[in-house]
């Protein structure tokens, strides 16, 4: 793949921080969001001696206007040709047992889906101008399947899925790729915060070098591991009854950050 001009969000930690280094090179240029300036700073640095220039800024991306702000002066001075929105949140049940209520499902619903969007939406016209360059949602195999203990966070998944199919038919025909992706579980903080079984987990580097290689080939989707993210589509298919007994099986807790 050529030089990249590369937005990258939620990438402090975890899979955008796995994804920083992981396409960090010389003649790279990186631009990477996130609220955590200490953790974005220790990136900036790993990603920099790897040869790549890094720009960074804290910001939510809740926050539209701000947002849209920052990347419209950084696509001005250096037009992305990858725009990868990877900034998420978890939430459910905790380990009380408890719902996992309004407060955290508004949270939830708000970086994983309207945050994608705040994310995607400022750039097409760019994208769409230059005719070229690739957008990248990072979803998850939990988009597949409603999980009884992570509700709002199956729903912005599914949300975000359905928006990246939407955009990619859309922006084909105008020379802009798009690669929806689907994650299974991988070592990281957010992972680490679910109590319960974690069939198929990655180590963390493993899932970002595959995400990547998926990036490179031009691929419109990625799920991985495949077999889970395929088996939870398929649960979806069944009578509501065997549905619901089957989605118990995957019960677990979130604990808080």
């Amino acid at each position: 793949m050529a030089a990249l001009n590369i937005l990258i969000t939620g990438a402090s930690r975890g899979l955008g921080a796995a994804l920083a280094r992981e396409f960090s090179a010389p003649g790279a240029h990186l631009c990477l969001v996130a609220r955590d300036g200490a953790s974005l700073a220790r990136v900036a640095e790993e990603c920099t001696a790897r040869g790549a220039t890094v720009a960074t800024a804290l910001c939510d991306v809740r926050d539209a206007p701000r947002l849209a702000a920052l990347l419209a002066e950084w696509d001005a001075a250096q037009p992305f040709n990858l725009v990868i929105a990877n900034a998420g949140v978890t939430g459910g049940t905790p380990p009380d047992g408890g719902l996992e209520g309004w407060a955290s499902a508004e949270r939830v619903l708000g970086v994983n889906l309207m945050g994608v969007i705040h994310t995607v939406e400022p750039l097409l016209p760019g994208l769409v101008a230059r005719r070229a360059g690739r957008v990248v949602l990072i979803g998850s195999v939990a988009g597949f399947q409603g999980l009884p203990d992570s509700p709002a966070y199956s729903a912005s998944k599914a949300g975000l899925w359905a928006y990246g199919e939407a955009l990619r038919a859309r922006l084909a025909p105008l020379g802009v790729g798009v690669t929806c992706v689907a994650p299974g579980f991988f070592a990281s903080e957010m992972s680490d915060r679910f109590q319960g079984a974690h069939p198929g987990k990655l180590p963390l580097e493993a899932m970002a070098a595959r995400i990547a290689r998926a990036i490179r080939r031009g691929r419109g989707r990625a799920i991985i591991p495949a077999p889970l993210g395929w088996l939870l589509r398929l649960l979806a298919l069944l009578p509501a009854p065997l549905n619901d007994r089957a989605a118990r099986v995957l019960r677990f807790t979130i604990r808080a950050e």
